[in-house]
């Protein structure tokens, strides 16, 4: 098993069980420790106190807002009106698609 130096804060998984303990000293001394699995980042330990915790502003579900939000399509809608006009009424057209027997006699 390689020995942890102290001037990297690169740790392979399996050191960093070993000195699990030294790990999180570092960690809360302000030292954020990365883990690696197979050569690959996996975890960073760090200390909490370091740590500020910002609530995600909540996405508009809307095609405008993807837009917007999109790097790549950012502005491209420029002047569109996303807004649904007022007084939009949707007709109920199973009638015309369906079979009378696809309907429940109860059904009007």
């Amino acid at each position: 098993m390689a020995a942890k130096t102290s001037t990297t804060n690169i740790w392979k998984l399996q050191d960093a069980k070993a000195q699990f303990s030294a790990l999180v000293r570092r960690a809360r001394a302000g030292e954020p420790q990365l883990v690696t699995v197979h050569g690959k980042e996996a975890v960073v330990v760090f200390d909490p106190e370091r740590f500020e915790i910002r609530p995600k502003t909540p996405k508009e579900a809307t095609m405008a807002g993807f837009i917007e939000r999109s790097k790549k399509y950012r502005g491209a809608a420029e002047g569109v009106n996303f807004e649904r006009p007022g007084g939009t009424t949707f007709r109920d057209k199973r009638r015309e698609i369906f079979d009378e027997k696809f309907f429940d006699e109860g059904e009007s």
